[in-house]
């Protein structure tokens, strides 16, 4: 049977150029009365709509939202602006949709809505037609809000910098036009628009190395990038910017959100931004302020194009992307918050109401408002925007925020969500990496393991574990600390215990990283007991007080050599344990070369030297310590990368089928006597130094040494085997794990000899806090 012709307004809503001309706009809102669709044009150039439209009056006594309901097409001059704005009215709703056909479209037109409804703030309805909003599925984003009360619905004043007004009060009849962004038509009907697109890398799980930075403060200071391409999408895409990163050896760039951001409210009260980004304005379109300035005076285009080129530059050195994005919440916040899309257009289909105060938002993120996933619509509002980045941008993988509000059906997670399903069930986005952040602030938000097949998870369990063993265990200074040999056997096996819950799931599920954007930098672990925030203007009592940091003696920056040595080998240990267990790696940038954000654990709103990574150690000598730490960083990754033991999803722990952990033929542990841990060892605390051994029988064996104490060690390693060291967490202090040697007799009229021990007594001086690798050299 042939499938009849699907009905023009059943559609996905957006903006569609059409081959007459113009352009088909459908826009989402199931409970306004009326929908305009708001086409804007400088007075300096001839209206396009000119014998459409019915020209407004400029009449005080009737407001121009009173006239535009008169005409389908009308116009209005603003002369203070300089704008002419031309509006259409809807037809609709239908299916929730509202439609109309332009006559005339143009690539690079600004446009936006303008939406007429119910006023009851009490019941959460919002509707408000001077509010102009820009399209939820617009790809180009032209301006930003101002602090004006012309951006809110209710009515209010600003008064020394604050917003004052109540959000149940009555209705805002200031025109925002001018005081808030506009969307930006992009016309991408192109058929050869995807021709010399390279390749993308497609690299396996097993085989991922994940590197975190900022588009913006990767590159704001660099020293190699001409002034103009610094803090750009552009500079990030520099040969030499993808140069250093081959040389590091990591496969997978996560960026930090790069949609359109607009700064929370409480932040243009004081004048601060949003650095971080988790603030989005638009689900579609790049943010434009990280686009070289000429790309930003050409437009929207121009800005996308840099992104995509960006992105091709990386597959052609071989590097997936990955993307941050936040669908949790909006730029808008809660109810005081301003109106510049969602709100406006029907604040019921995309935002989660308190139960039993609709007037209320839920707030599952801490930041004012919930975008609701038990609506059908705003999951498909999701799943195409992601499509648009992964086909048309050519992203490879995106990393969800606070991904457990999005997995919330009656306010509690279920990892059976509907948004979940449609994410692993797309054909193109199910064959992507998907990596969740696996908590909010909701009821019973931590769900760390909890997604399922096929998601990666950030695993902050093996966060808290590294920093507790080997910094604030270690500062401690007592025998016995808070982690022993079952917790870190657990970690540098894959995390058994968190991810093995599907058949098929395996250790590459566990995002394992130490540090990331939000929290100290590596370096800052070893260097601050405590926070130190007061910049971000909120009287240090922002970011979080569980850090599992010490200083080793000395708040910040010390010149003793010894507290020096000791926070560097607390850093390189911590690296050592990230990429020498099973699970997929996850390094903040900067961290391989010590970079500092002076404490700041919240760095959120410090778009400035704080958050921008410092290059001047590239001005230093050749054995600088920012110099010895990258060289031992990017060998160990090039170690890890050659290692066909790391190159596979299993654990290196089973379950039985009653669920219970069971030994693994693949690893073998040993105290460092060389004998075989009993059951309670594994759970003494005070046993702090073990070793691990990797089996293959397609490769040599290889050993993870772990001695968690603060004296050099003898370990007594397999006899089986002759063994060497291929690398070390000493190694930047000179050092590393020796076999032993012992004394032959002396003779009459010679000296003692040292020789080597033989096999049987393959004894190994370790140095004191260190996680070496040494790897079998004989079979």
């Amino acid at each position: 049977m042939k499938n009849p012709t699907l009905h023009r307004y059943a559609t996905r809503p957006g903006f569609y150029f059409t081959d007459d001309g113009g352009a088909d706009v459908v826009v989402r809102s199931e409970n306004a009365d009326q929908v305009w669709m708001s086409v804007i044009e400088p007075l300096g150039r001839p209206t396009a709509f000119f014998n459409e439209a019915i020209r407004l009056v400029d009449d005080p006594s009737t407001p121009f939202v009173a006239q535009i309901r008169n005409y389908p097409v009308s116009t209005r001059i603003i002369e203070s602006l300089n704008l002419r704005e031309t509006l259409f009215r809807m037809s609709g709703p239908n299916y929730g949709l509202w439609y109309v056909h332009l006559p005339k479209a143009w690539d690079g037109m600004r446009y936006g809505f303008r939406v007429d409804g119910t006023w009851d703030p009490k019941h959460g309805v919002r509707f408000n037609p001077y509010k102009f909003l820009i399209d939820p599925h617009g790809k180009g984003i032209d301006g930003r809000m101002e602090l004006d009360p012309a951006a809110f619905s209710y009515q209010c004043d600003i008064v020394d910098g604050k917003v004052k007004g109540s959000a149940w009060g009555a209705m805002n009849t200031v025109d925002s036009l001018g005081k808030v962004p506009m969307s930006v038509a992009i016309d991408d009907r192109d058929e050869s628009k995807h021709e010399g697109e390279p390749g993308h890398p497609h690299v396996p799980w097993s085989k991922t190395v994940i590197y975190e930075l900022h588009v913006k403060g990767f590159t704001a200071d660099a020293p190699w990038l001409p002034a103009e391409l610094r803090g750009t999408y552009a500079g990030l895409a520099h040969p030499t910017t993808l140069s250093y990163l081959q040389r590091l050896g990591v496969t997978s760039i996560e960026l930090l959100p790069i949609q359109a951001k607009q700064d929370e409210l409480f932040l243009q009260e004081r004048g601060g931004t949003n650095y971080w980004g988790y603030s989005t304005l638009s689900y579609f379109a790049p943010e434009p302020s990280y686009a070289t300035r000429n790309a930003q005076r050409k437009g929207a285009a121009a800005v996308r194009k840099e992104v995509i080129d960006m992105v091709h530059a990386l597959h052609e050195a071989g590097f997936e992307v990955i993307m941050d994005v936040v669908y949790n919440h909006t730029c808008e916040g809660g109810v005081e918050g301003p109106t510049v899309c969602w709100r406006g257009l029907d604040t019921l289909t995309y935002y989660r109401q308190q139960k039993g105060n609709p007037g209320r938002l839920e707030d599952t993120t801490g930041c004012g408002n919930t975008l609701d996933f038990t609506n059908t619509p705003v999951v498909a509002f999701a799943i195409d925007s992601l499509r648009y980045w992964a086909k048309r941008i050519g992203i490879d993988g995106f990393r969800f925020d606070l991904a457990a509000s999005l997995a919330r059906l009656d306010g509690e997670f279920t990892r059976h969500h509907p948004f979940l399903y449609a994410l692993r069930s797309d054909l193109l986005l199910g064959n992507l990496k998907i990596i969740m952040e696996p908590w909010d602030l909701g009821n019973q938000g931590w769900r760390t393991g909890q997604f399922g097949l096929p998601f990666g998870e950030w695993n902050d369990r093996f966060r808290d574990t590294t920093r507790t063993f080997w910094v604030s265990d270690v500062a401690a200074g007592t025998k016995s600390g808070s982690i022993g040999m079952q917790e870190i056997a657990t970690r540098l096996c894959g995390s058994a215990d968190l991810f093995a819950t599907d058949p098929g799931r395996g250790a590459t599920a566990s995002i394992n990283f130490v540090s990331c954007h939000d929290g100290f930098t590596l370096t800052d672990l070893t260097r601050y007991a405590v926070k130190h925030n007061e910049a971000n203007g909120e009287n240090n009592i922002d970011g979080s007080n569980t850090n599992h940091s010490a200083n080793f003696g000395v708040e910040g920056p010390s010149v003793d050599a010894r507290v020096e040595a000791k926070r560097e080998r607390a850093a390189m240990n911590m690296f050592g344990m990230l990429l020498l267990s099973l699970g997929t790696p996850m390094l903040l940038a900067g961290d391989e070369f010590r970079n500092t954000q002076e404490g700041n654990n919240n760095a959120y709103c410090q778009d400035n030297a704080i958050t921008w990574l410092n290059w001047d150690w590239m001005r230093k000598n050749s054995d600088s310590p920012e110099r010895r730490r990258i060289e031992a960083v990017s060998e160990l990754i090039a170690i890890r990368k050659s290692l066909e033991l790391f190159h596979h999803e299993d654990f290196f722990t089973r379950l039985t089928q009653l669920g219970l952990l069971k030994p693994s033929s693949r690893v073998q542990w040993f105290l460092p006597d060389g004998t075989t841990p009993m059951e309670g060892d594994w759970f003494d605390t005070s046993i702090r130094s073990f070793t691990m051994r990797l089996t293959s029988n397609e490769e040599v064996d290889v050993l993870i040494v772990i001695n968690g104490i603060d004296k050099a060690m003898d370990f007594r390693l397999p006899a089986d085997s002759m063994w060497k060291c291929l690398w070390s967490s000493a190694v930047t202090s000179g050092d590393e794990p020796k076999r032993k040697t012992v004394r032959a007799r002396k003779t009459a009229g010679a000296a003692a000899a040292a020789v080597p021990t033989a096999p049987e007594d393959n004894v190994w001086r370790v140095p004191a806090l260190s996680i070496s690798l040494i790897q079998q050299i004989d079979w």
